[in-house]
């Protein structure tokens, strides 16, 4: 099945995880069964260019990862194409052209603009804010030195070795500071927690659906997107090591650690439960932003027309198919209240957002790094378009979009998530495959 068709293999657990029920069943005696057999029944709420070197904001003692796995290749400057290097706004080929002739024109009829130095400051700041200020997260800056352009087929998503305390922190300030939880409250299973029993598990519980609805969707979409992250380390695991080469491939045993409802005491499904609720949530994004992308200004530039017609062709014919998935996620619930408490829920939910953004740089495995600041600008970008339904519906049908606009890192990683949890869903197939004769 061609990779552009990967995101069916998703649809087609969706709905099998809608519509199927259990019922009345006898408990479940193989391993497929214990890690994927509670994952049924209807959702309850359902009613790249980065910069690795940006230093950590929170805490200093960042122990970095020295295996080689960890290691991520950046790309040569003559292996970048020309479209590509250019601004991140400036994605069409029209925009790039006009550059030049933009630049000759200031020379020639220039007027003295000049600013002071403090003026200046104030004006950046400006600029940034409303840059900013629909973003669910905090984008790196690509004019940067520091910042590289990556090729993502180069450095794949997969087992690195990175894991223990180190990793754990990570996880452990997402969940602990930024998912609307109270001290009081312990997460179940939590590795940096002990003596936790079945009164943690059901205190937890009660307090999460006690929440509203928008705080209940935004533990469970970091929940999926963990989820859906140890599903990609188990599917591509380092099995073997020779001096000639090295086998990857699923790990069964790393897998049920994290999903089998015997071994994680009843959280394993339901953390694949939130990994489809992601899934969800990022494939109704891209439906509703459709018509952004079948604007006539805007190409997939690389500098090589041909390609660019065929990719925007094949990038239409993909969103068109989502578009008609019939069990779309409906976001209408969200933030639907007193318009007041409305607003300041809707900025806490996008505050936080920004705030786990900003950890990914603390994480201390560069490819991992690489991945979760892709992954979550990918489902931060996917927010933005959710709750812009106004302003993608009065774009201009030609010219700017001022209101509603999306970067090219934007893009780049709205699709490389939506490919990294769409291959989540295809990979658990295989794990129950592999799973059904194991008991």
């Amino acid at each position: 099945m061609g990779r552009r068709w990967v995101f069916l293999i998703g649809l087609v657990g969706a709905v099998w995880l809608l519509g199927s029920g259990h019922g009345g069943q006898q408990p479940p005696v193989t391993a497929a069964q214990r890690c994927f057999c509670q994952v049924s029944g209807y959702l309850d709420d359902c009613t790249c260019d980065v910069n690795l070197k940006r230093p950590c904001p929170f805490w200093n003692d960042i122990s970095q990862c020295g295996r080689r796995d960890c290691a991520v290749r950046p790309c040569q400057s003559d292996e970048v194409p020309d479209g590509i290097k250019s601004a991140s706004y400036k994605y069409s080929e029209v925009a790039n052209n006009l550059i030049e002739e933009c630049e000759q024109a200031e020379r020639l009829g220039a007027v003295d603009e000049s600013l002071s130095e403090e003026t200046q400051k104030a004006v950046l700041q400006w600029t940034k804010h409303d840059d900013s200020s629909d973003n669910f997260c905090e984008a790196d800056d690509i004019q940067s030195p520091d910042a590289e352009y990556v090729d993502l087929l180069l450095n794949p998503e997969r087992y690195t070795g990175y894991k223990g305390p180190d990793a754990w922190k990570i996880w452990n300030v997402i969940y602990e500071e930024n998912c609307f939880k109270p001290q009081t409250i312990k997460r179940p299973l939590s590795p940096l927690a002990s003596g936790q029993g079945k009164s943690e598990e059901n205190t937890f519980y009660s307090w999460l659906e006690g929440l509203c609805v928008e705080k209940r969707a935004f533990y469970r979409l970091i929940s999926g997107l963990h989820a859906s992250i140890n599903v990609h380390l188990s599917a591509r695991y380092l099995l073997q090591e020779t001096w000639l080469e090295k086998k990857w491939g699923h790990n069964i045993t790393e897998f049920q650690q994290r999903f089998d409802g015997i071994l994680t005491e009843g959280e394993g499904p339901r953390r694949l439960k939130n990994l489809y609720f992601l899934y969800l949530i990022e494939l109704r994004a891209l439906s509703k932003v459709v018509p952004f992308f079948e604007r006539p200004d805007f190409q997939l530039f690389t500098g090589n027309k041909v390609h660019d017609a065929e990719k925007k062709m094949l990038l239409l014919e993909i969103l068109h198919e989502i578009k008609s998935f019939p069990l779309h996620f409906d976001e209408n619930s969200f933030f639907a209240g007193d318009k007041k408490e409305a607003n300041k829920l809707k900025e806490d939910f996008r505050l936080h957002f920004r705030n786990i953004s900003r950890i990914m740089d603390c994480v201390g495995c560069f490819k991992c790094r690489l991945w979760g600041k892709l992954q979550i600008q990918g489902l931060g970008t996917a927010l933005k378009i959710l709750f812009s339904e106004k302003l993608i519906a009065n774009m201009p049908e030609s010219g700017p979009s001022y209101e509603f606009h999306l970067t090219r890192q934007e893009i780049v990683s709205l699709f490389n998530a939506f490919g990294r949890i769409s291959t989540s869903v295809k990979e658990l197939e295989n794990f129950r495959n592999l799973l059904q004769n194991i008991h």
